[in-house]
């Protein structure tokens, strides 16, 4: 599967004086399976903007986002929901993990919504991201560190085609920063299309295709 995008933008306009800013300028990236892209730059570059707009989150003011020449916004909210609960994992900035859900069930949700049981693979992702022995912690006995790796895992859980990561690392040091670029490389390997927007230079070096934001401009490095 692959993404392509044919000059995608995103504007808003201030109510004071109607002035439209704009934040993504006509864009046009592509995302293979096995493939896995940074994209770096300061905070509100247009990094965000861009990673919700591909992963189907945010509406573009212009131009098409398309999964295999399939135009994503051109479904209706129920289709393109679907879509992405079955081919997409998103890892979001900020924490998003469910409070009255333990750290397992937080991870097994997606895959729950769908009617899998992914509770081997769950299993696996905890082994991997040293989650394991806090399966039945909730988040409120959590470091931001463990929290963090647990976002990373429930977006992972349905194997998804295309995986989506803004700032992954956020709250992790060194060693589990590395692990977790380390994870994001494995599932490209295994053919995955993975997209990280960081601020991280180091991501870099786990990438094969790095582009660099800057003022809602998009540039190959």
């Amino acid at each position: 599967m692959i993404l392509q995008t044919n000059g995608i933008s995103k504007s808003y306009s201030k109510k004071k004086n109607s002035r439209m800013i704009t934040v993504l300028d006509s864009t046009d990236i592509e995302l293979r399976a096995g493939e896995l892209t940074v994209i770096v730059g300061r905070s509100g570059s247009g990094k965000t903007t861009l990673l919700n707009i591909l992963a189907g989150l945010l509406r573009p003011s212009e131009g098409s986002v398309l999964y295999d020449g399939m135009d994503i916004y051109g479904c209706s909210d129920k289709e393109l929901s679907a879509f992405r609960a079955e081919h997409t994992g998103y890892i979001p900035q900020s924490q998003s993990i469910l409070h009255d859900l333990d750290v397992k069930n937080n991870i097994l949700l997606p895959s729950a919504l769908i009617g899998k049981d992914e509770s081997a693979n769950a299993r696996l992702l905890m082994d991997e991201l040293g989650i394991a022995s806090l399966e039945n912690s909730y988040p409120d006995e959590l470091s931001g560190g463990e929290l963090r790796r647990t976002a990373v895992a429930r977006a992972l859980i349905n194997e998804p085609s295309f995986i989506f990561a803004d700032e992954p690392t956020n709250d992790l040091d060194v060693k589990n920063s590395s692990l977790v670029f380390g994870l994001l490389k494995k599932k490209a390997e295994e053919g995955a299309a993975v997209i990280v927007v960081t601020h991280e230079q180091s991501a870099a070096e786990y990438a094969d295709n790095v582009y660099q934001m800057e003022s809602g401009r998009l540039r190959s490095l």
